[in-house]
């Protein structure tokens, strides 16, 4: 199964989900940015490869404004070289805009993942070789204040049938990408990789998260994700 139709599965799982309180706004990138999200994986996801790094959900200036994982607009559009046109969730908050690549604001994650990349390999395509980026779930989840809430703090009733979705939309990656690795980005990603991804011969692990709101990212991320990528046996 190709990366594109696994997208178009996940996409409709989505679909049929609802949430409550105190979530107040649900977007979905994969539906109105899914020009440029087809265009990364068209370019950088037609082949296996040895290690997929596996992000928790979009940043409301990152995955939310260009459609790709990590998704800061200059790794996108100058390093990646995807451009796209972008329309807007059913309802945004107007706190969290989306103007895609006319977003003037930057992801600091973004930043930090994707200049790590492009310093350690240079080319986006030499990067790509030996990795390849999804999130757990595509969803960004908005207060009515505009603050962001992250997938582990939504109550069970609605996280069950989220996580299962995502769980079997990550699963079926995996198995087309075949990689050796399975690598989340933060604790998150991490269980919720172990938990999909039981029974497959493939050995998961856990980075740093390179948020500015973790500290310890904040004293050197690309120190930390050498160090912690050398200890699964993977070099960069």
């Amino acid at each position: 199964m190709s990366l594109e139709q696994i997208t178009v599965e996940l996409a409709a799982g989505l679909a049929r989900l609802s949430f409550g309180p105190p979530v107040a706004h649900v977007y979905n990138p994969l539906d109105y940015a899914r020009a440029p999200y087809r265009e990364y994986l068209r370019r950088f996801g037609r082949r296996p490869r040895p290690a997929v790094l596996v992000g928790m959900n979009p940043g409301p200036w990152g995955m939310a404004q260009t459609g790709v994982p990590f998704g800061e607009i200059g790794a996108v559009r100058d390093w990646m070289g995807i451009q796209g046109p972008v329309g807007a969730p059913a309802r945004p908050h107007p706190k969290r805009p989306v103007t895609g690549f006319a977003c003037t604001r930057r992801e600091v994650s973004g930043q930090r993942l994707w200049g790590w990349a492009r310093k350690k390999f240079g080319a986006a395509e030499d990067f790509f070789e030996r990795f390849f980026v999804v999130n757990y779930c595509p969803l960004l989840f908005i207060t009515q204040s505009g603050a962001n809430l992250t997938p582990d703090k939504l109550r069970a009733a609605e996280a069950t049938p989220l996580f299962a979705v995502c769980d079997r939309a990550l699963r079926r990656t995996i198995e087309t990408l075949a990689p050796a690795h399975v690598v989340g980005i933060g604790r998150f990603a991490a269980e919720r990789a172990r938990r999909a991804l039981g029974g497959l011969n493939v050995f998961v692990g856990a980075v740093t998260h390179p948020s500015p709101a973790n500290p310890r990212a904040n004293r050197g991320w690309e120190a930390l994700i050498a160090g912690e990528l050398k200890s699964m046996g993977i070099e960069v």
